[in-house]
């Protein structure tokens, strides 16, 4: 469908509804994907619940839509988080431009909003002194009077390895290879085939052999290595956060983070850091940013 003719019917006396039907049509015309067309429209839905019912598109200014983001950013009781706002305010502008280029508006009341910055907060790890403290009490609960190794082979093998919470709840007792001639290693593996280039083969370290071993003898799990739900390893981590006395939650993100940095600390190549992580090219990019910052090297 030609793109003028999606906009012919439209004028500034039209509602906001009918001119966001008219774009959805654009879009999809454009070849953009349902996901994407979706977002957006789920973006652009949210003004028209803000705004007086039925209100012209003409009658819309950059007052009102600076106005409707105030209260999106800090007056609504919905969460937005600093990258969603910036998301929405591209898609509004996005249609605003639309309407002002087919000659529908003739001054764009988007065109002076602001954009907002999606800068994500760095996020929080262990220092040196409280990775000791953790790994600590662990070692505590192997040792007590009723020995339970569970909490040292979880924690010490997310600091070490930094795989992420769905990896962990995925392993299988099968993916551990203790005689490999490499050393101990973890095959971290995917059901799907669009993450495969997530799998990896990870190197375990020595003394957490130890520990494995007499969790496997203690719990006998058949087969998955923890067999629990996610909230209760969760609770584990916090469990131990709370008895090594940190003001901070031991949580799986943190233990991910305390293991890219401290192998960035250690001088590992950022690719073989990436390739640990099991993450993309394009997602390294990022992490690489917020690492470097995380280690005073900005």
């Amino acid at each position: 469908m030609p793109e003028k003719k999606l906009t012919s019917h439209l004028t500034q006396n039209s509602s906001l509804a009918s001119a966001i039907n008219s774009w959805e049509m654009f879009l999809a015309d454009q070849g953009r994907s349902p996901n994407t067309i979706k977002a957006f429209l789920s973006d652009v839905r949210l003004l028209t619940t803000f705004l007086p019912e039925g209100v012209a598109i003409g009658k819309i200014t950059t007052k009102d839509l600076n106005r409707y983001f105030e209260w999106m950013e800090k007056e609504r009781d919905v969460p937005c988080s600093p990258k969603t706002l910036a998301r929405r305010i591209t898609s509004v502008k996005s249609l605003f431009r639309w309407l002002h280029q087919y000659g529908v508006l003739v001054v764009d009341p988007a065109e002076k909003v602001a954009q907002r910055s999606a800068i994500s907060p760095l996020p929080i790890v262990l220092t040196p002194k409280e990775y000791e403290e953790v790994l600590l009490v662990a070692d505590r609960h192997r040792r007590a009077q009723k020995p339970d190794a569970r909490p040292y082979a979880l924690v010490y093998l997310l600091l070490t390895t930094g795989i992420k919470k769905s990896e962990t709840l995925g392993l299988l007792l099968e993916h551990i290879e203790l005689d490999s001639p490499n050393g101990p290693q973890i095959f971290i593996k995917y059901p799907t085939p669009a993450n495969r280039y997530k799998e990896r083969k990870l190197s375990l370290p020595e003394d957490w052999v130890p520990a494995y071993e007499e969790y496997l003898a203690q719990y006998s799990p058949e087969e998955k290595l923890f067999p629990w739900s996610p909230r209760r390893l969760e609770y584990l981590l916090e469990d131990l956060s709370n008895e090594a006395g940190l003001k901070k939650h031991l949580s799986f993100d943190m233990c991910r983070w305390t293991c890219a940095l401290n192998d960035f600390h250690a001088g590992e190549e950022p690719d073989k850091i990436r390739q640990k992580l099991g993450v993309s090219k394009i997602q390294w990019r990022e992490l690489f940013i917020k690492l470097k910052q995380l280690a005073g090297n900005k």
